[in-house]
């Protein structure tokens, strides 16, 4: 399929070729995957300015969002990519393989910088917001890589869910301080004063008078903000599909349902009668749990429930989903 970027799409790509350090925060359904992929096969292809990259994910979204992306569009058909998650042998495999692009989900950023040489000179943080805490594992590991990286993207639809607090330790991961400072002590300091306290323990700050549009500014030289209803024109609802892939043990699974119309699974067995049970009953185990003879539920896997996870996280407390 053909690209043809909108004209705010274009934009975002001409800004993270033209800033080295670039935070994206647009809403759900305007094409941040897209985008990203676009300007880094121009930095690669056109510019030959990145050689390497790493695009750090949750789970779900790295092992399938970000290559199906790359398979959708005709532009992108030259950029390579690996996936590496799985298990440690699974990851190791991924990281021998030639790619320009290599993802990895954030729970096994800390094992890849631990485990391998740290030679990415771009790398894309998809849902920045899952950094905003900056004693995190994943972040304190990023963060004693991050003055090797060259060009560095942060991409996220909502980054102070929370409050502005959230923001210190994800800029501080873009540019290592400089807008908002090194240390939140210094950050709190400067932006926010006690709100809830018992003596001299603080539970919460509140910012100062000014201090939102103080931080904007700070941080508006590396940042652009984008909201669907804006750039979109949409009616008032829209049915969006996500597809969700069964692993091979599952997939072996529905496979052998299918073909014997009985399925053992631990002391139970699954059987179907006719072909009408048999499509109810495949369609139950795509769905995630199936009834046995005995009418009990009986579950395979929790593929939906991790995207339907994926998608409130994304949200990050937005009360519509608009992609």
């Amino acid at each position: 399929m053909k690209f043809i970027p909108h004209k705010y799409q274009r934009y975002a790509v001409d800004f993270i070729k033209q800033h080295s350090i670039s935070a994206l925060l647009l809403d759900m359904g305007l094409g941040k995957t897209v985008i990203s992929l676009t300007a880094i096969n121009d930095l690669m292809f056109d510019s030959f300015e990145v050689h390497k990259i790493l695009i750090i994910a949750p789970l779900r979204v790295a092992r399938f969002s970000w290559g199906a992306e790359i398979r959708k569009w005709d532009q992108l058909k030259n950029l390579r990519y690996s996936i590496i998650v799985g298990m440690e042998k699974e990851r190791r495999a991924a990281l021998q393989q030639k790619a320009d692009i290599y993802i990895i989900n954030r729970e096994n950023l800390p094992w890849l910088i631990e485990n391998s040489k740290f030679d990415y000179d771009m790398v894309v943080v998809d849902e920045l917001s899952s950094f905003k805490n900056y004693q995190a594992k994943r972040f304190k590991a990023l963060m004693k890589v991050r003055p090797s990286v060259k060009r560095i993207v942060g991409l996220t639809g909502t980054p102070s869910s929370n409050g502005l607090m959230d923001l210190f330790a994800e800029f501080k991961l873009l540019d290592m301080g400089h807008r908002l400072g090194r240390f939140i002590g210094q950050y709190r300091t400067a932006y926010f004063q006690p709100d809830k306290m018992n003596g001299m323990v603080v539970y919460s700050y509140k910012p100062l008078p000014g201090a939102e549009e103080k931080i904007y500014e700070k941080i508006s030289d590396i940042t652009i903000s984008m909201k669907a209803t804006d750039h979109l024109q949409m009616p008032a609802l829209i049915s969006s599909c996500y597809e969700v892939e069964l692993s091979a043990a599952e997939r072996q699974k529905y496979e052998q349902l299918k073909k014997d119309l009985v399925l053992p699974i631990g002391d139970d067995e699954i059987t179907a009668a006719n072909a009408a049970a048999l499509s109810g009953k495949l369609c139950q185990l795509a769905n995630g749990a199936i009834y046995d003879d005995d009418n009990k539920a009986v579950r395979i896997h929790d593929r939906k429930l991790d995207a339907l996870e994926d998608i409130i996280e994304s949200m990050n407390g937005q009360k519509g989903c608009r992609n």
